[in-house]
């Protein structure tokens, strides 16, 4: 309860003696047409990649073999639909903005076999970063050309001697959000099963486009130029770090759900959210376990808001772009230490509440005018309620999935347990991520967090997580 999350009794695999056994390019299965995709100001700063992992235990109608025929096929069927996936990023030299050059090259296929089986790897909640074994870098050798970007996505398929096996996906981040992440999942699963797709991809990112001329018409302060010397919360530089993961029972977090509650409001279940309360919460741990933590310090913590039913008119559910913009919340240290819960939790919902259409409409509009990254000194990132796990495919829904973390002192990442299925609907996905799209596991899961600091911090971290909490 409320506790440093059990490490693996066994010493961490450091190695799961992955063996590659084949690499190449996988094309759409019948000719896309040659086109230029518009990329949005939101797409324009998100160029790094992102691995995800989702693992299968045996089925026995789907071994090793027939898995790896049947993945490499369904990939290619898919590339016609989402055919920006085997197009290559370009810079337009008129614009000096980036686009997908949907010129149908391809995306990546990996082989591959694991010396253990799926049991013998460990505890897959808990992130390891052998992880990352069983999704492959766009920078093997396979796929890098001279004359050429990578390819935008990347499909490992991993083969235990159990008869498991791992899906490793390296997308890069321009192609997809979470939500329009989790969507492609489902039709890369109606697709194995030979239906038709589970939903029809918008491809439109002109949707996004900044008006013009660009009107900037708020403050954003949760956006820092190119122009300053300040790295963006995306650009933290890996420090000598330790790492640990905090887990929230789903009793501690409508616990803090109660806390979170203003004086003389008596509604039963309260307002606030379960990712509102334990934003607020983890915010408050980080900002004070800071060497600088003195009263003054303004502390800001970024997190990703879908804008698809934020926008007027509203973007189709089934756009397949990035549609998420940074909310934030600042407050000083002696707030953040001394204030009533509530008033954090009211800082962290403040920072949704802000992102109307016009607002919106504004932060792009500001991606034109001065380029730049979000910014702040700690982003959550949310899996938590992603619902990748809840996918179906021919063979079942995944035992596990996560993401290949990398740990870094200003992300903290927020990930939930471990084959768990059903419905919750705590309805605050709309206002993180709603990449967290009402999938939440069954009522009754917690939520893992994933923080990394210097050994220093992370003690004083450790204290404030168990005062706060028990206090």
């Amino acid at each position: 309860m409320g506790t440093l999350y059990q490490k693996p009794l066994d010493h961490l695999l450091q190695d799961l003696k992955v063996t590659v056994h084949s690499s190449s390019m996988v094309f759409p299965c019948r000719e896309t047409e040659r086109k230029s995709m518009f990329l949005s100001n939101i797409d324009q700063v998100l160029t790094f990649d992102v691995q995800t992992v989702h693992f299968f235990p045996a089925h026995k109608d789907f071994p090793p073999r027939v898995i790896a025929e049947k993945i490499r096929d369904t990939l290619g069927k898919i590339l016609v639909d989402y055919d920006f996936l085997g197009g290559r990023l370009k810079l337009k030299a008129e614009t000096g903005r980036l686009e997908i050059d949907c010129n149908g090259s391809g995306a990546g296929f990996v082989e591959a076999s694991s010396g253990y089986c799926l049991d013998e790897i460990g505890d897959l909640v808990y992130p390891n970063p052998a992880f990352a074994q069983l999704a492959c870098f766009s920078d093997l050798d396979t796929f890098k050309r001279p004359d050429d970007h990578p390819p935008l996505c990347i499909l490992q398929v991993t083969s235990f001697k159990c008869g498991g096996f791992a899906l490793g996906f390296t997308t890069n981040h321009v192609t997809f959000d979470g939500f329009s992440f989790r969507l492609f999942l489902q039709n890369l699963a109606a697709i194995a099963a030979d239906k038709p797709l589970a939903v029809i991809p918008c491809h439109d990112r002109r949707l996004l486009a900044a008006r013009s001329p660009p009107r900037v018409e708020f403050p954003h302060p949760e956006l820092l130029k190119l122009t300053t010397a300040n790295p963006s919360v995306f650009e933290t530089t890996e420090e000598d770090l330790v790492f640990e993961i905090f887990r929230l029972s789903s009793d501690e977090i409508n616990s803090l759900k109660e806390k979170a509650k203003p004086p003389g409001d008596n509604s039963g279940g309260g307002t606030a959210t379960s990712f509102k309360v334990v934003t607020a919460f983890i915010w408050r741990c980080k900002a004070l376990s800071c060497d600088n933590a003195t009263a003054e310090r303004q502390s800001t913590i970024l997190y990703a808001v879908d804008i698809r039913r934020r926008l007027n008119p509203p973007l189709p559910e089934s756009y397949a772009g990035n549609a998420v913009l940074s909310a934030y919340a600042t407050e000083n240290c002696k707030v953040l230490e001394e204030g009533p819960f509530w008033k954090i939790v009211e800082r962290v919902a403040e920072g949704a509440k802000r992102i109307t259409d016009e607002y919106a409409r504004s932060a792009i509009d500001w991606g034109d005018v001065h380029k730049g990254f979000p910014h702040g000194d700690v982003l959550v990132s949310s899996w938590w309620k992603l619902g990748f796990d809840e996918v179906e495919y021919p063979w079942g829904k995944p035992r596990y999935s996560c993401p290949v973390v990398s740990h870094k002192k200003d992300i903290i990442v927020l990930f939930p347990d471990i084959n768990h299925h059903g419905q919750d609907h705590d309805d605050h996905d709309r206002d993180h991520h709603r990449d967290a799209i009402n999938v939440e596991s069954k009522k009754g899961n917690g939520v893992n967090i994933l923080v990394a600091l210097p050994a220093k911090e992370m003690e004083i971290f450790e204290t404030i997580f168990r005062r706060f909490l028990f206090g």
